[in-house]
């Protein structure tokens, strides 16, 4: 990472695709025509129409230098189901990606390929005052470097944070865990935190929240692959 500033004029930063390839395919090749280092912010499947196919970009962007994905709780989910772990499976999320994948004529690469490089995905990255993560802030990602194989083991530490944000042990009436964004409020002066994770925008575009404490979180999930469109957000150095 220490040469971008070389090869990238700045940084695109995506939200989760959901399996929204042709979305994802117009944000990867508007980021080289940028000369873009493109970060994606976890959640690459589950919803849309062709997860194979962000699978195959997200991997290849890795292994070209232009860009990287950090860990989702999808991600991590996908990994657990590759390997055979007995899991819970929506039809309409990780069974379609399943699916999907099967019916990929690369199929067997293709669970190869993705079991090594979510295993290997950061649970979060810091360039400068900008942390990249899927779920949520904890002020120790600051100083703290994720665990080198946070996809390919139980979350623990930072890690449930990274991937699931803050949680209460109750339930909304959507299904969904109750989630809080106190910790919007502990991001430091001068930070900006970018995740993904949840829909909180309400006109389609990122959502900005300044924190209490001086910092700021751009919420990054629009709905692509869930009735609603993939964003990003183009930063300088």
């Amino acid at each position: 990472m220490r040469d971008l500033r070389h090869r990238f004029e700045g940084i695109r930063v995506v939200g989760d695709v959901h399996g929204d390839a042709d979305a994802f395919q117009a944000a990867v090749e508007g980021a080289a025509a940028e000369r873009l280092f493109l970060i994606q912010l976890g959640d690459l499947t589950d919803g849309g129409s062709d997860a194979p196919g962000v699978l195959r970009r997200a991997f290849a962007l890795r292994a070209e230098g232009r860009g990287i994905f950090v860990l989702g709780n999808h991600d991590h989910k996908l990994r657990r189901a590759l390997e055979g772990a007995p899991i819970r499976i929506e039809a309409n999320g990780l069974g379609r990606t399943l699916e999907q994948i099967d019916a990929a004529a690369d199929r067997e690469a293709l669970r190869r390929r993705a079991v090594a490089e979510i295993g290997r995905a950061p649970a979060w990255l810091r360039i400068d005052q900008r942390l990249f993560v899927h779920g949520g802030f904890h002020p120790r990602m600051l100083h703290a470097a994720p665990p080198p194989d946070a996809g390919a083991r139980k979350p623990e530490g930072l890690v449930p944070r990274a991937l699931f944000g803050h949680v209460t042990s109750r339930m909304r009436d959507d299904g969904f865990p109750e989630r809080l964004h106190d910790w919007v409020d502990r991001i430091p002066q001068g930070f900006t935190v970018y995740c993904g994770h949840e829909m909180r925008s309400t006109n389609g575009r990122p959502l900005m929240q300044l924190g209490a404490g001086g910092g700021a979180a751009v919420f990054m999930d629009t709905g692509a692959g869930k009735g609603g469109h993939l964003s990003w957000v183009d930063l300088p150095w």
